[in-house]
C-alpha cells in the first residue's frame, strides 16, 4: 500500500465508540487500539471531529485542539510499538442523530442543505459560499494535526450521511450554486477537501472513505453507481494512497440487503490501493481478493468483538460474537476492552 508494508490484508474500519471525554481521547483506548494491532496490520481510528461543530457529543474524539492531539499520541505510539500502520480518519459529522444541545458552544450543526430531517429537533445551518473554504481549511489543519499526533496519514471520511456525503448526495442537496446541482458540481467540495489535505500531507498519506450506495441521514443518490464512478476517477488526479468504499449491500445502518450493484467499475477506474467494506465475513472477503475486486477488506464489527480478528481468520478459528448493546457505552472495559483472544478461548 504505497510505502507502507502490510502483512496482511484486514483493515479495522474506523468505528465509533465513544469512549472519549470533552472530545478528548482517553486512556482506555491506548489498550483498545493496542490490541488490535498487529506487526504490517493496517487501522483506521475512529472518526475525528475537525472542528467544533464538527462532533455531536462529547464521547466522540476531535482533532482541532492541542490537548485532543496530546490525547491521541499515547495511543498511536502503543499501535506503533507493536508495528502497526495507523490512520486517523477525519469528519464533519451531521448525522445529527444527538440532541442540538450537545454542539459545542450553542452552535448548529451544519450540512449542504437546511432541509430539516425526520428526526432533527430543528433545521441544520445550510453552509455559504463563504464559509464552506473555512471547513475545507478545518480538514487540513485536521490533517496537519494529526500527523504531529504520530499518525502515519489521514482517511477523509466521506460516507454515511456526514458533510461531505451530504454535498455529494443528490437527495439531500438542493443547492443551486457551484456546490449543487450538477454532479461536479455535487463533488466540488469533496474534491476541494481532498487536494487541501493532499497539499498539506502529501497523497502518499491520505485516503478517503465513501459510500455512494448507502442512504445514511436521508442522504442517498439517484444515481449511485455514476457518482461513485466519478468520484473515483477524480481522485486519480490527487495520487492519493487508498480509496474506501462501502459495499453496494450496505444501505444503511446495520441493514445488508441483497442487490445486483457492484463496486468493481470503481475498483477498476481508480489507480490506488482499493478497500471495501460491509458486512464481510472470512470467506467472502477472500473471494474478493482472489477475484480482484479489492486490495483489503476494512472490518468492523468482527474486529470490535475479535481483537485478533487475521489471525483468528488465519487459523480458521471460532469467531466470539458480538454485543451490539455495549458499541456504544461509555464503559471503558465492557463491550471494549474485555472480548477474549483466541488463546484465552481455546
Amino acid at each position: 500500500m504505497g510505502k507502507f508494508e502490510l502483512s496482511h490484508r484486514v483493515v479495522l474500519a474506523p468505528l465509533t465508540r465513544q469512549r472519549c471525554l470533552g472530545y478528548v481521547p482517553q486512556p482506555p483506548m491506548i489498550l483498545y487500539y493496542s490490541q488490535r494491532t498487529s506487526k504490517g496490520g493496517f487501522l483506521i481510528a475512529e472518526a475525528a471531529g475537525v472542528s467544533d461543530i464538527s462532533q455531536t457529543s462529547p464521547e466522540m474524539p476531535g482533532i482541532w485542539t492541542k490537548e485532543q492531539v496530546e490525547g491521541w499520541k499515547p495511543i498511536v505510539d502503543a499501535v506503533h510499538a507493536k508495528g502497526g500502520i495507523f490512520f486517523l480518519a477525519i469528519t464533519v459529522n451531521t448525522f445529527l442523530i444527538y440532541a442540538f444541545e450537545l454542539v459545542p458552544n450553542g452552535k448548529s450543526p451544519v450540512s449542504s442543505s437546511n432541509k430539516k430531517l425526520a428526526y432533527q429537533q430543528r433545521s441544520p445551518k445550510k453552509l455559504t459560499t463563504q464559509e464552506i473554504p473555512l471547513v475545507v481549511d478545518d480538514f487540513r489543519v485536521a490533517a496537519r494535526n494529526a500527523i504531529e499526533a504520530g499518525f502515519d496519514g489521514v482517511e477523509i471520511h466521506g460516507a454515511h450521511g456526514y458533510l461531505i456525503d451530504q454535498f455529494l448526495k443528490d437527495e439531500i442537496n438542493d443547492r443551486t450554486d457551484e456546490y449543487g446541482g450538477s454532479l461536479e458540481n455535487r463533488c466540488r467540495f469533496a474534491l476541494e477537501v481532498v487536494d487541501a489535505v493532499v497539499k498539506e500531507i502529501g497523497g502518499d498519506k491520505v485516503g478517503i472513505r465513501l459510500s455512494p450506495f448507502a442512504n445514511y441521514s436521508e442522504s442517498g443518490d439517484s444515481n449511485p453507481e455514476t457518482l461513485g464512478l466519478y468520484m473515483a476517477e477524480s481522485l486519480n488526479e490527487f495520487k492519493i494512497l487508498y480509496c474506501h468504499m462501502v459495499e453496494p449491500r450496505m444501505k444503511s445502518v446495520f441493514e445488508k440487503v441483497d442487490c445486483l450493484d457492484s463496486l468493481v467499475p470503481m475498483r477498476k477506474a481508480f489507480k490506488g490501493t482499493f478497500i471495501s467494506a460491509g458486512g464481510y465475513g472470512r470467506e467472502d472477503g477472500n473471494k474478493a481478493v482472489a477475484e480482484n475486486r479489492t486490495d483489503l477488506v476494512a472490518y468492523g464489527r468482527l474486529f470490535l468483538a475479535n481483537p485478533d480478528l487475521p489471525k483468528r481468520f488465519e487459523l480458521n478459528a471460532p469467531l466470539n460474537k458480538y454485543d451490539r448493546s455495549t458499541f456504544y457505552t461509555r464503559d471503558p472495559v465492557v463491550g471494549y476492552t474485555d472480548y477474549p483472544f483466541l488463546e484465552t478461548t481455546i
